[in-house]
């Protein structure tokens, strides 16, 4: 019942902010959110690195969230987008190395500290950027998206408890299952053919397949967060969603399936494989 009573309440102020306010809004708007999630996995793998200075993550997710997607909207020069994208690997590697050297953190922790900065910041800003280009392009886009990851998401809870017999991932994410997986896969298809319906007027195989690829890549992105907590003997990122424990354990599907979600619809336009156009 949680679980039903904060999608109730979550679900219609998302999509007011996705549809009432400007891009600039929804950008901060998601940049809140997956800042949040931010928090809470660096939460997660503190233990891992507990002296590092790991905080420097909340500064650089935005600010690459912003790189990318001034790189990616069009708007930008060549010698700017070169400047923008090449930003990224020089911060994650010569910038986070210098940082780590001048902080003297442990000796025992610089690999991990590596690894939880290098991974978190394309792992949080890639999201930001995505939901904001999806939006630049059309917020019924974001929508798509939206009812793929939580159509599916839902599915896979409710077939899975009531169903599930055979597990998924036993030693990662005990109560997942394959009958859940298949429920979700299936939910966020129908979803993506009635959007494809009623948005372009045709079941667009393009559209269809792209969306496929998203449904398969938001379960992955749930399984990556579990194996995170996993790794350190944690459950849930937190408690702030009643029903579905913190801000990164209800984001973790739309991590991973904004961006390749933005990529397969990239992809089709630069192969001229669908009527939709970006």
């Amino acid at each position: 019942m949680q679980r039903l009573l904060t999608a109730a309440v979550a679900t219609p102020v998302a999509l007011a902010a996705l549809f009432l306010l400007p891009p600039w809004g929804w950008f901060l708007v998601a940049a809140a959110v997956i800042e949040w999630a931010a928090v809470e996995y660096l939460h997660v793998v503190r233990p891992r690195a507990p002296k590092a200075p790991l905080a420097i993550l909340l500064v650089l997710v935005p600010l690459a969230a912003i790189a990318i997607g001034a790189a990616l909207s069009g708007g930008a020069s060549i010698p700017q987008v070169r400047l923008l994208l090449l930003s990224g690997p020089l911060v994650i590697s010569v910038a986070i190395g210098t940082l780590l050297l001048l902080s003297r953190t442990p000796l025992e922790e610089t690999l991990p500290a590596l690894g939880i900065l290098s991974f978190g910041i394309p792992y949080f800003a890639l999201p930001i950027a995505s939901l904001y280009l999806l939006r630049v392009a059309d917020p019924w886009l974001v929508f798509l998206l939206m009812a793929i990851v939580w159509l599916g998401d839902s599915a896979a809870y409710y077939v899975g408890s009531k169903f599930g017999r055979h597990k998924l991932a036993p030693v990662i994410s005990p109560k997942k299952s394959w009958e859940g997986a298949a429920a979700s896969f299936a939910i966020a298809m129908v979803a993506a053919g009635v959007w494809s319906w009623f948005r372009l007027g045709s079941l667009d195989p393009g559209i269809l397949a792209v969306s496929a690829v998203t449904a398969v890549t938001a379960q992955i992105g749930d399984l990556v967060e579990s194996m995170i907590k996993r790794g350190v003997g944690i459950k849930d990122s937190g408690s702030v969603l009643p029903g579905h424990g913190g801000m990164l354990d209800r984001m973790d599907a739309m991590i991973f399936a904004a961006p390749v979600l933005l990529f397969g619809l990239w992809l089709l336009e630069s192969l001229g494989a669908s009527s939709r156009s970006l």
